[in-house]
């Protein structure tokens, strides 16, 4: 399982490539990779396979994977279908389509996705690719990004389903706590079930994920909007792949909930409004691809109801439906990308004696919408009638409720012959008044892939039996026995009789077509109240935007600094208070240093100088940092000193563009409320400090920290291997951080264009090749602002900061230093060669895009968690590798550097960003002003 994820992801990276160098042809290579992992699901059908890969065990995280029946039937249509989409693209796209390679990666990365999601085993994996499907999802609806319609419906699609997954992880994590496991395979095995709110909370949320996901009624009308894809995402997506991984969801759990209070009356009660409301604006709409559309979300109703009734023979219908479902829908969707090409227009008015002139799709198209009717012998029918036949003995339910569901789903099935009929007497019928339009031929390889369904459906009906053995071992999972059977003849029975009625009503629904008109049903207002939604939103956030960000910064300091303050206080009056020690100092010193950055804070707020108000304020941070060092924490001592400084040479480069003193109209003068504002806030944080570290009644974790530190992490430097080992991934996420504001201030400066090579000395206009100086661009600055003592001392010293900057990065492991400390040292020397030669000097001290190594650093930090797992550690961990190397002797080399080098490098990245942007920018507009 986990070599067909590989061999998916790979793909999907080659994809581009072999675009570019085959053109569409590229689609048939691709193609086998889903073809080729269809036949390990068929070698293995049934198989109960586990896989495994240990991610976070303490906190029970884990890459589960889980092969068994329910997972062999949802691969094969996956791989299956997703191998003749691709196949099909080769002709349904051209080699001048836009953007071809990027379809192509994400439609095989969907396959791989989707695959994951229906083998995972571990709830939040599977969370995590039901989000790599939807994202997928937005990509592939929006292939077009030209197109309005199309950007609409890839943002509907991509708001809804997020939505439903964000409340499906909600309702996992409390399945997960409430069971005391995030495993599928736990939940269904679990003998003692626990009860109450929460669960039926829990099941109410996992089901709104599912049924968004799977377009059920409230929230069904992204999935007719998405049919502004291309053609192959809507035959694959919405027929075959996405839209089934709800009902996937359900089926899985529907072993273990379907007792559960709220479980049926929702199901049910969605499912068969769905396929009522559906399939009669199906009898409405003109685009043929619009009644496929709507007929998929009425097909979806009859899905969730079969497989969420919770019995073994409606669970045995329910997969049978899906995999009809799966292959009409597929074929009928390709059969109106051949038609769109081949005629110009999907609109079954203007269409006219297409069954003549391509009986070939004709045919195709008649056994695929057959099937989706119910008619014998398709496959359709007998899946269709086990159905009836299972709701009318569905113990669970009682007499009325049968009835009512029974006389809904023939009257959905009526809707659902009707619009069948619809479709290919408005495809393919020859109409009275209609002229006949131009006609391309389609190819046989356009063909191939639609005719191939439509004969699966013919040839599983003739061998019902055979699927029937296919089929029944995940229904015999569900609690209950199975009596029923997949077979095309039952003898004389209630659902045969039900069949009859169905066929007759849903044609003579079909003689009445044109009564139906084209008004919007409520179906059709939900759209609507979306797009109503959304609004309500953008006021909502407009008036709370308009209430708490005024443009005023002050009142913003007020608002946060207020929230800390009060809501803390509230929260220590009315809680358990425990006592609290403090001590003034532990020594002399530290009394001292306080004082003086008081005494700096003080004067901050009062000086009118600004350079002089940025020198005091940095004289806090420094004061700070003098504690840390009193207190036996050089690491956070010398980190503080240079962000100190490096702050400092930012405001510095700012202040440039301001006047020197503060003018008397911007002098605000004493305010009361600032001031009691600023003096709650001072009180509060130690306060809150002091009651956190009281109410600790467990062991500090401090104590085992550098013991932890050199067994796991191989250093001896605790807080460094904090940082790149036992806490990596919040360093990773703040270096994340750190890179995405980078790029935003970027932005904000160069407006335009941000990235580039530093401008050098020989890009000066003034530049005169053959002079030499203390510096390569030395000589461009101005006189009057040259400083010669500081290009000297510059020359002298900038190589010493490198190698000191090497050094803390080297050393860092063991003692003070990393990779962060030894980036602020480098960027503190090329803020040195910024000073003393300007933007040129700039460019010849570090000629690389900023951009550049920002992206280097990050991707070498998370590629440490690839390296790692690769090693057989856990993701981000440390890997000790030692080894003994001819005249260096015993080297011992921990894969950790290899994080720390991200962090430096990006932190060199952020230096150099700021200096281009504050500083370099800053002086061309300067001078142009």
């Amino acid at each position: 399982m986990l070599a067909i994820l590989l061999a998916h992801a790979l793909a999907a990276l080659i994809a581009p490539s072999a675009v570019r160098v085959l053109g569409r042809n590229a689609f048939y290579p691709l193609a086998l990779v889903p073809l080729g992992c269809l036949g390990w699901v068929i070698a293995h059908w049934n198989d109960e396979i586990k896989v495994r890969i240990q991610w976070a065990p303490t906190i029970d995280l884990s890459l589960d994977l889980r092969f068994d029946s329910l997972a062999t039937v949802m691969s094969a249509l996956v791989l299956g279908i997703g191998a003749l989409v691709l196949a099909y693209c080769a002709h349904y796209f051209t080699d001048d389509e836009p953007k071809l390679g990027s379809f192509a990666a994400w439609l095989v990365a969907f396959s791989g996705a989707m695959f994951g999601l229906v083998t995972s085993d571990n709830m939040l994996l599977l969370f995590t690719f039901w989000e790599v499907t939807t994202v997928l999802s937005f990509l592939l609806v929006g292939h077009n990004s030209d197109s309005v319609p199309g950007r609409r419906a890839a943002l509907q699609a991509l708001l809804v389903t997020g939505a439903g997954g964000l409340a499906m992880l909600a309702g996992i994590v409390m399945l997960g706590e409430a069971y005391g496991s995030y495993l599928l395979s736990d939940l269904l095995a679990a003998t003692d079930r626990p009860g109450g709110v929460a669960i039926q909370v829990a099941v109410v949320l996992v089901l709104v994920g599912a049924l968004s996901k799977s377009a059920i009624v409230p929230l069904h009308f992204w999935l007719p909007g998405a049919m502004a894809a291309p053609t192959p995402v809507s035959a694959y997506l919405h027929a075959a792949a996405m839209v089934k991984a709800g009902v996937y969801l359900i089926a899985r759990l529907a072993p273990a909930f379907a007792d559960a209070p709220v479980w049926r009356p929702l199901v049910l009660t969605l499912g068969l409004a769905s396929m009522l409301l559906a399939g009669l604006r199906a009898m409405q709409v003109t685009d043929l691809k619009l009644v496929l559309a709507f007929g998929t979300v009425s097909q979806l109703g009859f899905l969730v109801t079969m497989v969420g009734l919770g019995t073994p023979d409606a669970a045995l219908a329910g997969i049978g439906l899906v995999v009809a479902h799966a292959l009409f829908k597929a074929a009928l969707f390709l059969v109106v990308g051949i038609i769109d090409h081949g005629a110009g227009t999907r609109d079954l008015r203007e269409l006219c004696g297409l069954g003549r002139r391509a009986p070939v799709l004709f045919g195709a198209a008649s056994l695929a919408a057959l099937s989706m009717a119910g008619i014998p012998p398709l496959w359709g029918f007998v899946a269709k009638e086990s159905a009836l036949a299972a709701e009318l003995d569905a113990a669970p339910l009682s007499p009325t409720v049968r009835l009512l569901l029974a006389a809904g789903l023939v009257l959905g099935s009526m809707l659902t012959v009707a619009y069948s009929a619809r479709f290919i007497w408005g495809a393919f019928a020859d109409k009275p008044g209609v002229p006949v339009r131009g006609w391309h031929a389609p190819g046989i390889g356009s063909s191939a892939a639609p005719v191939l369904l439509a004969v699966g459906s013919l040839g599983a009906g003739l061998a019902a039996p055979w699927m029937d053995g296919l089929l029944a071992p995940y229904a015999e999972t569900l609690p209950g026995t199975l009596t029923g059977h997949l077979q095309l003849w039952h003898g004389l029975t209630w659902p045969l009789l039900l069949t009859v009625v169905i066929i007759a009503g849903g044609l003579a629904l079909f003689a009445a077509r044109d009564r139906f008109g084209e008004s919007a049903t409520l179906l059709g207002n939900a759209d609507r109240g979306y797009d109503a939604a959304l609004r309500a939103a953008d006021r909502l956030s407009l008036r709370m935007t308009g209430a708490v960000q005024r443009g005023s910064l002050p009142l913003t300091q007020a608002v946060i600094l207020g929230t800390l303050v009060i809501v803390p206080a509230v929260v220590l009056a009315v809680g358990t208070r425990t006592g609290v020690e403090l001590r003034l100092w532990d020594s002399p010193l530290q009394m001292v240093i306080g004082a003086i950055m008081i005494a700096m804070a003080l004067a901050a707020t009062v000086l009118r100088n600004r350079l002089a108000s940025v020198l005091v304020v940095g004289l806090t941070g420094y004061g700070c940092g003098v504690i840390f060092a009193l207190h036996g924490a050089p690491d956070l001592a010398l980190t503080q000193f240079l962000v100190e400084t490096l702050t400092l040479v930012v405001f510095v480069l700012v202040l440039r563009a301001f006047p020197a003193e503060i003018g008397p109209e911007q002098q605000a003068g004493f305010q009361v409320g600032r001031a009691a504002i600023a003096i709650a806030a001072g009180i509060a944080v130690p306060v809150l400090a002091a009651f956190a570290a009281a109410a600790r009644n467990a062991r500090p974790i401090w104590e085992r920290i550098p013991d932890a530190a050199y067994e796991f992490g191989g250093g001896k430097n605790a807080v460094n291997v904090l940082l790149v080992d036992i806490r990596a991934w919040d360093t990773l996420g703040e270096i994340s951080v750190l890179v995405v504001a980078a790029t935003g201030v970027a932005s904000l400066v160069f407006r335009s264009r941000r990235f580039g090579l530093p401008p050098r000395a020989a890009d000066a206009p003034n530049y005169r090749p053959g002079k030499v100086g203390w510096l390569p661009a030395g000589r461009l600055v101005d006189r009057r602002d040259r400083s010669m003592v500081l290009q000297i001392t510059t020359r002298l010293v900038f190589p010493t900061i490198m190698v000191l900057s090497v050094y803390f990065f080297f050393s860092g492991h063991n003692a003070p230093g990393g990779g962060f400390a030894g980036g602020l040292i480098a960027g503190l020397a090329l803020v040195l060669r910024y000073l003393a030669g300007g933007q040129y000097e700039l460019g010849e001290a570090l000629p690389v895009e900023a951009g550049h190594l920002l992206g280097a650093g990050l991707i070498l930090a998370a590629g440490t968690a690839g390296a790692s797992l690769l090693l057989g550690a856990p993701p981000l961990s440390s890997v000790i590798l030692e080894t003994t190397v001819p005249l260096l002797g015993h080297v011992k080399l921990v894969t950790s550097l290899f994080f720390d080098l991200g962090v430096y490098l990006i932190v060199v990245g952020l230096v150099l960003d700021v200096l281009r942007s504050l500083g370099a920018r800053l002086d061309d507009e300067l001078v142009q002003s």
